[in-house]
This record gives structure tokens, C-alpha cells and sequence, in this order.
């Protein structure tokens, strides 16, 4: 398999490698603070779930604000020197974030922190686009999943070892990632922005964000985002409410939850690139449906299992799902935008993460403290559900515009998929 590998990754651009290279660098700083956020915020200042959800909504509106700002930056002046401000910022930012002692600066500096944090998300997206042909987007976005898994199977390990010496070390080394990150962007990567004809006129700042209008004016594009905004606010919670959920209603230590993780990552490193390239071929919502359908079962389990060992098939099921959903997801937006637009698609695709952010973890919270723990996760399969539905009605109105050739029915889709996995 990894010889397959090896001979698959020899035909991808050299600037796309490193982009990889750097991606995962980054990644594994942020895979190994994430986890435990929660669990930090809750331990250091005392506080609940309801206090963690303000919190991730005081970032995420901020990162709202920082994405559109940044796609349409992407856009204007290229995704390589947004990337780097991008980097840069975000690098200094976790400093601060681990030296405040404080839960309302806190807050501030994680606004602060949100407007301009998330500049160099929507560039990073684009450049894949921008590097890879058509044909070899869902690869190439596999290929970022396996590196952003990869990173994430070491990230929670040293993660909570380094959690438990200090969590100013978990600050300290998402920085250090950044920082290196940056340097690699500099001197390697070029500028991937596509060059305009001499006949186009260049768009002013003022014009190019405005230009997001006709990005909001895609109907489809938006219900599709609308969709996925359900799907997320399910997803979002692994990172979140889980960790703190399992070690407050069952004991699960900071340590075995950072395994937990580390297992849908090596999952993801393993399958996610062979299951990129199977289901490249389907119809892109159909596919997205079946994976949000592991995701209703997978989620769901949290609500009615309590032995240890079920804990890790219920993320085994909600792994399978993510390896179907997220690289054909960004795949179907880069088929949305047209090729000036697509920094401004992948900002505005940006929201199906950062709109849940707003509110999920806060609803979570309330949920927990108020109705009881168990139902966060009735309510996660129940809206899998929904949100499994919304992706099938999608296909239909997509069909035409994304031009497949061949449409797979889901029981071709499920049996070709289970004859591969059997062999």
C-alpha cells in the first residue's frame, strides 16, 4: 500500500508536496492544543461547557469576519503572502492565548485573535485548486487529509503528555509549528494565484469583496453550505464537548481520549487517500449522505454506551463517515466557484465551520448542564439525520451543473465500496 502510495504522490506537483509538507508541520500544533482546549479552559479558570461555548463564539465570529476578509485578499493579491500573514499571526497569537490568566481577557484577546487568525484558511484551500487539475482535486484534498490525520495521530499523544507537565507548552509548540510553517512557505512555495489576461481589469480591494454578492447569490452553493452547517455543528462536537463529556460522565482521562483521537487519525492516514480516489468517481451529494449517515450512528452511540471499548467503534464508525465526507466536500466547492471566485468560495464555504462555532459548542453546553449529558448525542444523531437528507435532495439540483458523465446509484456506491474493503 504504501509503495502504491509512494508511486501516486510522484505526480503531483512539487510546489503541491510541499504545500503537504508545510500543511502537516501546522497541523501537528494545532492537533495537539485543540483536543485540549476545553479541558484547559474548564481546569484553569473553573468554569462549564456553557462559559467554553461563549468562548468558541467570541473566535469563530471573529474568524467569520477574518475568512471573507482573507478569501477575497486570496483573491486580490495572492494565497502565498495571505497564507504567511496568516501563519505569522497565528503563531504570536498562541503566546498570548497560553500567558492570559484571565477569563474576560481571554475572551477579548480570543475575538482579537478570530478577526485575524483564520486569513490564511481560505488561501491554503485555493492553492490546492490552483495547483492540481481538475481530475485531481479530491485526490489532492485526500492527500491534505491524510497529512492533517497524520498530524493529528502524533499531535494528541505528545499532546497530552506535554498537557501534563504544562499547558503553556501546548501554546508554545502550536507557535513553533506555525512559525516553521511560514518559513517553508516563504522560501519554497510560489505565488499560485492565476494570472489574469492583460485585457481584465484588476479589482480593487473594495470591488473584490464586494464580489462576494454574486458568490451569495449562488442558491444552491448557499443550501449546500446550509446543509453542511448541520452536519458540522454534529462533527464539531469530537474536538469539544466529547473530551469533557467522557471524562466528566465516565472518567475517560485527558490521555486516553488524546488515544481515542490519535486512532481516527491513523484511520484517516491509512484509508483516506484510497477512499478519496474510490469515491471521486460517485455522485458527490449521494456520497456526502452515506458518509453523514456513519455519522448519525457513530455519534449517536455516545448517548447510550458507557464500556470503554465502545467508545472506540462508535469513533471507528464516525472516522468511516469523515474519510466519505470532508474531501468531497472541497471538491464540490471548488466545482461551485469559477476560477477568479475561488478564494472567495472557499471563505464563504468557511462558514459551514465557523457559523456552528458561533453556537454549537454554547447549545452543547446548555444541553448538557440543563437537559443531561447523554442527549447532546440524541440530538447529534437526530440531526445527522436531517442533514443526510438535505445532502441527497441536493443531488438532483446539482446533477447538470457538476457534469458527471455517469451517476452510481447509493446501492452500487455501498457494494462496490464493500467488495473493496473486503478484499
Amino acid at each position: 500500500m504504501l509503495e502504491k502510495i509512494k508511486i501516486a504522490y510522484k505526480v503531483y506537483p512539487s510546489a503541491f508536496k510541499v504545500l503537504v509538507l508545510a500543511s502537516f508541520i501546522d497541523m501537528v500544533g494545532g492537533a495537539l492544543l485543540f483536543p485540549f482546549f476545553a479541558l484547559y479552559i474548564t481546569e484553569r479558570f473553573g468554569v462549564g461547557m456553557t462559559q467554553v461555548g461563549f468562548l468558541f463564539a467570541f473566535f469563530s465570529a471573529g474568524g467569520i469576519i477574518s475568512g471573507v476578509v482573507g478569501g477575497a485578499l486570496a483573491d486580490k493579491y495572492g494565497r502565498r503572502v495571505i497564507l504567511l500573514i496568516g501563519l505569522v499571526i497565528s503563531g504570536v497569537g498562541s503566546i498570548f492565548m497560553g500567558l492570559v490568566d484571565n477569563l474576560n481577557v481571554f475572551y477579548i484577546l480570543a475575538a482579537i485573535l478570530g478577526l485575524v487568525g483564520d486569513l490564511g484558511g481560505p488561501a491554503r484551500q485555493a492553492m490546492v485548486v490552483d495547483l492540481l487539475p481538475k481530475e485531481k482535486q479530491t485526490e489532492g484534498f485526500g492527500i491534505m487529509r491524510v497529512a492533517m490525520n497524520l498530524a493529528v495521530t502524533v499531535g494528541p499523544i505528545l499532546g497530552g503528555f506535554l498537557a501534563t507537565q504544562s499547558y503553556m507548552l501546548l501554546f508554545i509548540a502550536d507557535a513553533v509549528s506555525s512559525l516553521i510553517t511560514a518559513v517553508i512557505v516563504f522560501i519554497v512555495i510560489p505565488e499560485t494565484k492565476p494570472e489574469k489576461s492583460e485585457d481584465e481589469p484588476e479589482e480593487t480591494v473594495v470591488k473584490t469583496i464586494i464580489g462576494y454578492k454574486e458568490v451569495l447569490k449562488d442558491g444552491v452553493f448557499i443550501l449546500f453550505l446550509s446543509v453542511s452547517v448541520i452536519m458540522v455543528i454534529v462533527y464539531m462536537q469530537m474536538n469539544s464537548t466529547l473530551s469533557v463529556f467522557l471524562r466528566d460522565v465516565h472518567g475517560f482521562s485527558p490521555q486516553s481520549f488524546g488515544l481515542l483521537l490519535s486512532m481516527n487519525a491513523l484511520m484517516v492516514v491509512l484509508f483516506q487517500f484510497w477512499i478519496a480516489k474510490k469515491i471521486s468517481k460517485y455522485a458527490p451529494m449521494k456520497v456526502i449522505a452515506i458518509g453523514t449517515l456513519f455519522y448519525m450512528l457513530g455519534f449517536g452511540m455516545y448517548g447510550f454506551i458507557s464500556a470503554v471499548y465502545l467508545f472506540f467503534i462508535a469513533m471507528i464508525i464516525i472516522t468511516i463517515g469523515e474519510m466519505i465526507v470532508t474531501p468531497i466536500q472541497q471538491t464540490v466547492v471548488a466545482n461551485f466557484a469559477p476560477e477568479d471566485k475561488r478564494g472567495r468560495y472557499m471563505a464563504i464555504f468557511g462558514f459551514h465551520w465557523a457559523i456552528p462555532n458561533l453556537f454549537g459548542v454554547l447549545l452543547a453546553g446548555l444541553v448538557m448542564e440543563h437537559i443531561g449529558p447523554n442527549w447532546v448525542w440524541y440530538f447529534a444523531g437526530i440531526l445527522s439525520f436531517f442533514s443526510a437528507v438535505g445532502f441527497w435532495s441536493l443531488h438532483g439540483v446539482t446533477k447538470k451543473r457538476f457534469s458527471k458523465e455517469e451517476e452510481t446509484s447509493i446501492e452500487e456506491v455501498s457494494i462496490e465500496l464493500g467488495e473493496e474493503m473486503s478484499e
